[in-house]
């Protein structure tokens, strides 16, 4: 697009970049910047557009001051201008063009931004940020970033002060942002999609106090950006330390999605002279939280190790995730409690309390193990392959095979066909042979990858098959091997 502006171009770059966020404007501008220099395009350099992203700072400034409505986006890039008279000269401008009547200059406003607006200068500095967040890692690229700051902080800003409407042009006088005005902007600066804005916007507004406890617990549950939400975590809890218990901002607090934020509801309950709802949170899907709830629980007398033990012996509160904190508090003489679990109706405790056999240095007979890798739930399969793969070399490599076969369910397949890869050797060739042609992706793509990297004439220098069965395989796996290194086989 900017070699189409230098050539004539007509076409307004505002209109064709609209909707395409701070990076176009900045490629835009380094781009015109680079293509100028070259002695051909300097003559076709008429646009003002093209004027003001011009290598020569002298030109840059005198586009400012005869362009009447320049692009608000050009103009943020010139504030960050390496030239100082470039940059006093487009902070002024940039102050005029945000400064405007909200009703008499509706119109210039709507245009400098390319989008629509409502009736005050807010809007433009809402569409601003983002921008000026980008340009905040150059030099001078603070200013702007500052200035945006301090208008959201209800200070004073040349881009938050406009002429009072009413008055006449020689008794010009200047407002700030209204609260009503600050409060809409940083609705919708916390709402945006841009992650650095919404950064931006929640550390202004927990600087400035914008918000109470239960607004920052229910903003802290909501988002989904760690940084954010750490940042609204903490002023939630900073708030509830100086102003008392709120029972509803813990309760936010304990209802998000996040565990970071869920382990700080768990602190909170303490204060909040709750701390006896820590047993609900000692089989939370977190170990963060699991952490935190016992901690509490200790705080208050409770002993996290016997109520762990009531949880997973009762079939009716039982769940994996209680067997996993009971896990993080159990010692090896605990393992028999997790034994009747291997027979429970929840996939995800088996699951759980074999993990937990394995943690705490319990070895299971192979074949226990073994007739797990059929377990209706993949996870329990799963985890019953990892305790085995130890002792993958003496385990069965017949039966194992056996288990890779098409008609077996997809994630005993898979861990049929680990241990094989763990167990090595011939074994592991002969599965990998087999399961090229495997249904699910994932298998076959590990099996061909297998193949094509297989040193062939090690496995028949070390006798681990003969060389005639070795002739099949390779004929049965020519498919995937380059026809040279077949040739060489």
């Amino acid at each position: 697009m900017a070699r189409d502006l230098l050539n004539g171009d007509t076409v307004p770059v505002a209109g064709r970049l609209l909707g395409h966020g701070p990076e176009a404007w900045i490629a835009f501008d380094e781009e015109v910047r680079r293509l100028m220099r070259s002695p051909g395009t300097r003559e076709g350099a008429r646009r003002l557009e093209a004027r003001l992203c011009h290598p020569d700072g002298r030109i840059r400034e005198a586009t400012l001051a005869a362009w009447r409505r320049p692009p608000v986006q050009l103009v943020l890039l010139r504030c960050a201008d390496r030239v100082p008279q470039v940059r006093r000269r487009a902070r002024r401008v940039l102050g005029r063009l945000v400064a405007q009547h909200p009703v008499r200059n509706r119109d210039r406003a709507r245009r400098a931004l390319n989008r629509p607006m409502a009736d005050d200068p807010a809007h433009v500095l809402t569409a601003l940020v983002p921008f000026a967040l980008r340009l905040g890692g150059r030099e001078h690229g603070g200013w702007a970033v500052e200035q945006l700051e301090a208008a959201l902080s209800g200070r004073y800003s040349l881009l938050a002060a406009w002429w009072r409407p009413g008055l006449a042009s020689t008794t010009w006088s200047w407002n700030s942002l209204t609260a009503r005005q600050r409060e809409g902007m940083f609705a919708r600066l916390t709402g945006s999609a841009d992650r650095p804005t919404r950064r931006f916007a929640a550390r202004v507004a927990v600087a400035c106090g914008q918000y109470g406890a239960r607004e920052l617990a229910r903003r802290a549950a909501v988002e989904r950006d760690p940084v954010t939400g750490r940042t609204w975590t903490d002023a939630a809890l900073a708030a509830l330390a100086a102003g008392g218990p709120d029972d509803a901002a813990v309760d936010a607090l304990l209802g998000s999605r996040s565990a970071a934020v869920r382990a700080a509801g768990v602190t909170a309950l303490r204060r909040a002279g709750r701390a006896a709802e820590a047993v609900d949170h000692l089989a939370d899907r977190a170990g963060q939280v699991r952490a935190c709830a016992r901690w509490l629980l200790r705080q208050d007398g409770g002993d996290p190790y016997a109520s762990y033990r009531e949880l997973v012996t009762d079939p009716e509160r039982v769940s994996g995730y209680a067997v996993k904190g009971f896990r993080e508090v159990a010692e090896q003489a605990d393992a028999p409690l997790l034994y009747p679990l291997l027979h429970d109706p929840d996939g995800a405790v088996r699951a759980a309390a074999l993990a937990a056999l394995r943690g705490l240095g319990h070895v299971l007979d192979d074949a226990v193990l073994l007739a797990l890798l059929e377990d209706p739930a993949a996870s329990v399969s799963r985890e019953a392959a990892l305790s085995l793969l130890r002792v993958a070399e003496r385990l069965d490599s017949a039966a194992l095979a056996d288990r890779t076969g098409p008609e077996w369910p997809l994630h005993t397949r898979r861990a049929a066909f680990r241990l094989l890869r763990g167990r090595g050797g011939s074994a592991e060739l002969r599965a990998s042979v087999a399961m090229m042609t495997d249904p699910d992706p994932v298998l076959g793509l590990y099996a061909r990858s297998t193949v094509v990297n297989w040193n062939w004439l090690s496995t028949l220098d070390e006798g681990e098959a003969h060389q005639a069965e070795l002739g099949v395989l390779l004929a049965r796996a020519a498919r995937v091997l380059d026809v040279h290194r077949l040739r060489l086989l």
